[in-house]
């Protein structure tokens, strides 16, 4: 066979659908955060990040960067192995104390990603009930996917965000049966949030399991960064809160946080967990620095919220195609490949400003965008500069499209 031929044929297909993903050469600057190193064809430029997950910054918060400097200087670099032959380090069980605490659950469990915490926790749990049967929200990640594939039980879709849909799917069933309802509290790409009161009362009455990926809210909502369940007070409704320390708590891991006899069985049976190196001291003490600040401090929540909002109304006002939504992910459609990847070299290559093209299988093929991220440290100037530069570039590429066509 001729295998690498068979590769190049399929990442061939990639490219002439613009589906190919092409990376840009970034260096972030400590302190000066949404600002970047790129270092690109021409040599190196400054640029500023519209995209990131570090969405307040975080990532390079004193206090973060801090915590992180002092560990490997006690600590050194590695964590030596996983839990169970290298030991747990402290660092982590100071770590899983505070993100409990936060979600307001007897224990949470922290694993090395979020994907990885999604993948590991599903399938194990979902492993070890018989004739167990999960519904999932058709727009969920593809972390949940994989874990609801590895657990290897039956799944049932349920309409986005359609409560009387998944109602109708939880009837058919006995009340008897093993259930999991799998869902988000933020959509990262379409920047719109589950009913999660709504959910966790047809789990009540189905006699249901609720496992809640908040990845992108926590840190973000919440009067203590605990998320949407816990901005609205049902936190208690969720069995298990799913997170990551990679986006607003600007580090690196994920974890679940849930009562005892549930963070035990996937700590002792999820693979994911198992057999996966720990995640490094110094990591879990920045972590732990990033979760307690953010209790503490709301101001970097209200300042993004703030400049989240700013941003749709100046696109409005553009006339840009701003997908509504209440979170601070801001969707601008492009409905197009091909040109939501031109529009994006416009911004980089002439403005320096960059956004990654959100392309298919992110996103639906037809539904391409920008997803843009404002956070606490992008200014009023850096806004108005962006939705300028988006006007210039969706007007060129129109008509040259109109051209092209004429």
């Amino acid at each position: 066979m001729q295998y690498r031929e068979q590769f190049r044929n399929r990442l061939n297909q990639l490219k002439s659908e613009n589906r190919y993903r092409s990376f840009v050469e970034l260096e972030r600057q400590a302190g000066r955060h949404p600002h970047a190193s790129w270092n690109g064809p021409q040599g190196r430029h400054d640029v500023v990040i519209w995209c990131s997950n570090d969405y307040l910054g975080m990532g390079q918060h004193p206090a973060v960067v801090n915590a992180m400097q002092t560990a490997i200087g006690h600590c050194g670099s590695g964590a030596g192995g996983t839990r169970n032959i290298s030991g747990t380090s402290t660092a982590i069980v100071e770590l899983e104390k505070a993100l409990a605490a936060l979600h307001q659950k007897p224990r949470a469990l922290v694993l090395t990603s979020g994907y990885v915490a999604n993948e590991a926790s599903i399938s194990a749990l979902a492993g070890l009930l018989d004739n167990v049967i999960i519904f999932s929200d058709e727009m969920n990640h593809a972390s949940i996917i994989s874990g609801i594939r590895y657990a290897r039980c039956e799944k049932s879709i349920f309409r986005h965000n359609d409560c009387a849909h998944l109602e109708s799917l939880l009837q058919a069933q006995p009340l008897d049966r093993p259930k999991i309802i799998i869902f988000e509290s933020v959509y990262s790409m379409d920047g719109d949030t589950g009913p999660i009161a709504e959910i966790a009362a047809l789990a009540q009455k189905y006699n249901a399991l609720t496992y809640l990926d908040e990845v992108h809210a926590v840190g973000m909502y919440g009067d203590q960064g605990g998320g949407v369940a816990q901005m609205h007070g049902v936190a208690d409704k969720i069995d298990i809160i799913q997170g990551t320390l990679g986006k607003a708590f600007g580090v690196f891991g994920g974890y679940i946080a849930a009562d005892d006899v549930i963070c035990d069985a996937v700590r002792s049976f999820g693979s994911g967990f198992i057999f996966t190196t720990a995640l490094p001291p110094a990591l879990a003490h920045g972590a732990l620095a990033s979760v307690q600040y953010l209790q503490s401090s709301g101001a970097e929540r209200a300042r993004q919220q703030t400049q989240a909002n700013r941003l749709k109304q100046k696109l409005r006002d553009a006339g840009l195609p701003l997908l509504e939504g209440d979170t601070h992910i801001v969707p601008v459609m492009v409905n197009n490949a091909d040109i939501c990847s031109q529009i994006c070299q416009i911004l980089l290559n002439e403005r320096h400003i960059y956004v990654q093209p959100i392309n298919y299988p992110t996103v639906p093929k037809g539904t391409e965008r920008l997803r843009l991220t404002p956070g606490p440290f992008h200014t009023d100037a850096m806004i108005d500069d962006l939705v300028d530069a988006l006007q210039m570039a969706f007007e060129r590429v129109a008509a040259e499209t109109t051209q092209q066509t004429g």
